[in-house]
């Protein structure tokens, strides 16, 4: 069962657009401030950031590429452009905050002052821009893993600005230098925790791992209870890209099941109750199970 879900990516161009402009500008202003002040927080925001603009352009750009038509020899098209893009976008970032927190962990042993104000005021723009970001892709996150690791970021960066907030207003309150560069670590920490998640997910989609999302054991099981069924084999279920699911089975039936009214009963329940976007189901009989290459009893 083949749906459109162009649709989908479609509907956020326009956030896509604006979470692109927005944070384009913000690291430009983060960056500058974060020079004029000193603060690596800052610039390790900044540079984080960055990596934001460039991973919404990666997942903006390969959305395109995702519907260009199937071809003889790219029978799917381009649909894991996007994975691609996900997996190079959560590289990135782990190095550029790897480098980052070396930084951080030099400057603790030779601290600089830092103008706690700028700090403050900077971050406080952050949490803005990123709050408002994340909530462009709030309600698309449940089904596109590009969305999703938008809105985590977005999420992520609303809350480490916030923190840098925080430790703005500490160092405002008291002297203490090495505060800037124990902030940066901390937001280096959770950048790194919060990417491997995406890292995790996006090697897993690369390497067609089922989704996370996706109960196989339930699928099986739905099938083998179906009256008409006898028993199955080669169950496979990949990731077609980052919104889509398909399945492949084959279905050994009684003779006088072998109809498309089953196929279109189990196509239906596999989308609505699975989340099985492109089912290919094959369906034998069991007097002629033998004649199947893939059958347990003649392939090993």
């Amino acid at each position: 069962m083949e749906h459109d879900h162009a649709h989908h990516v479609g509907d956020y161009n326009r956030a896509f657009a604006l979470g692109v402009t927005l944070n384009l500008g913000f690291v430009i202003v983060e960056f500058f401030f974060g020079l004029l002040s000193d603060s690596l927080a800052l610039l390790a925001d900044a540079g984080h950031n960055l990596s934001d603009v460039a991973g919404l352009l990666l997942a903006w750009g390969a959305s395109y590429l995702a519907k260009a038509p199937a071809t003889a020899n790219r029978t799917y098209g381009w649909r894991k452009v996007p994975v691609m893009a996900s997996l190079l976008s959560s590289l990135m970032l782990l190095v550029a905050t790897g480098a980052l927190g070396w930084e951080a962990f030099q400057r603790l042993f030779a601290p600089q002052s830092v103008t706690s104000l700028t700090v403050i005021v900077v971050a406080g723009v952050g949490v803005l821009v990123n709050t408002v970001t994340a909530l462009l892709f709030v309600s698309g996150q449940h089904h596109d893993l590009n969305l999703r690791a938008a809105f985590l970021h977005m999420a992520a960066d609303a809350g480490i600005s916030l923190a840098v907030v925080l430790g703005g207003l500490l160092m405002l309150w008291q002297e203490l230098p090495w505060v800037d560069p124990v902030l940066c670590l901390l937001v280096a920490s959770f950048i790194i925790f919060s990417s491997w998640s995406l890292l995790k997910d996006s090697l897993d989609y690369a390497l067609d791992a089922v989704p996370r999302n996706i109960d196989v054991q339930g699928i099986r099981q739905y099938l083998a209870n179906l009256e008409q069924v006898d028993r199955l084999h080669d169950l496979h279920v990949w990731p077609l890209s980052t919104s889509e699911v398909a399945l492949t089975v084959h279905l050994v039936v009684h003779q006088q099941s072998l109809d498309n009214g089953l196929l279109h009963q189990i196509q239906q329940h596999l989308h609505d109750h699975f989340e099985i976007d492109h089912a290919t189901i094959q369906l034998e009989s069991s007097l002629e199970e033998s004649n199947c290459l893939l059958a347990p009893t003649t392939c090993h």
